[in-house]
């Protein structure tokens, strides 16, 4: 396993872990009904955070942060002298914890896309994992949510009795909502975004050697090109330029410089 702890990455916490290390982190805090709130940022996830001082502050209270985009493992490497061998990429980690959630008899729960999407997630779940245990699954309401309907989703969640919760929102939505139910909620909360669509089968995944050279936000582009062209065109050069900046030490955001939320988003 491997955990040389968290680094500063822009301003934004990222844990430089490899598979097997986050994995052991979920799985010790599932088995122990401990909070734990967990995300997989790329170089999109990282920058909502650069950009927003509040949003900061969300994901810097988060207990793991992994590096999923092959560039913020580069980044890791390059800034703190570290040899991650390989980013921890939200899909695969989510398979990873769920294979061993399967193995230890961990229930797992499914919160956020949409029903349809949630329904092939779980059947392809099954197939691959046939001892995997899912305790419920929840679709998005798409909107923000009161506060008492916040709540019975908690409530719905607790009496599921699910060890593992996956969250499927959508950057920066998911983040923004493990962040604010980690409290009432004692289990691990696990955003992992587009794990749900690849899964499901409704998106299709980068082949290996385009993860490999981190240009899956490429291929990501050309299939969604009106709602992604934005994210790509203005935001990775933006993380490229401040990248260099922290490491000629030009510019150094404090873990915490950041403003705490006035009031909840209330995502559901």
């Amino acid at each position: 396993m491997l955990d040389f702890g968290k680094q500063n990455v822009l301003g934004v916490g990222i844990n430089a872990v490899d598979y097997e290390s986050a994995v052991e982190k979920i799985v010790d805090a599932a088995r122990e009904n401990r909070p734990y709130a967990v995300s997989a940022l790329a170089v999109h996830g990282v920058m909502t955070g650069v950009l927003d001082s509040v949003q900061r502050h969300r994901l810097n209270e988060l207990d793991l942060v992994v590096p999923d985009g092959q560039p913020v493992r580069w980044a890791l490497n390059r800034l703190y002298r570290i040899k991650l061998p390989d980013r921890v990429y939200g899909p695969n980690l989510t398979l990873k914890v769920c294979e061993r959630a399967a193995s230890e008899g961990l229930s797992i729960y499914l919160y956020g896309s949409r029903r349809e999407v949630l329904e092939s997630f779980e059947i392809n779940l099954k197939k691959q994992f046939p001892a995997l245990e899912i305790a419920g699954k929840q679709p998005s309401r798409f909107r923000q949510v009161t506060a008492k309907e916040q709540a019975e989703i908690a409530e719905t969640i607790n009496k599921s009795g699910a060890s593992i919760v996956l969250v499927g929102l959508g950057c920066p939505r998911q983040e923004t909502w493990v962040y604010e139910n980690r409290e009432s909620l004692s289990m691990p909360l696990l955003a992992v975004g587009a794990a749900f669509d690849f899964h499901a089968g409704t998106v299709s995944q980068a082949p290996q050697w385009i993860q490999n050279r981190g240009l899956e936000w490429l291929f990501r582009f050309v299939q969604e090109p009106k709602r992604l062209w934005k994210r790509y065109v203005f935001l990775n050069p933006l993380y490229l330029f401040f990248l260099a900046l922290q490491m000629a030490k030009l510019r150094q955001i404090d873990l915490n410089d950041t403003v705490s939320p006035s009031s909840r988003m209330r995502f559901g």
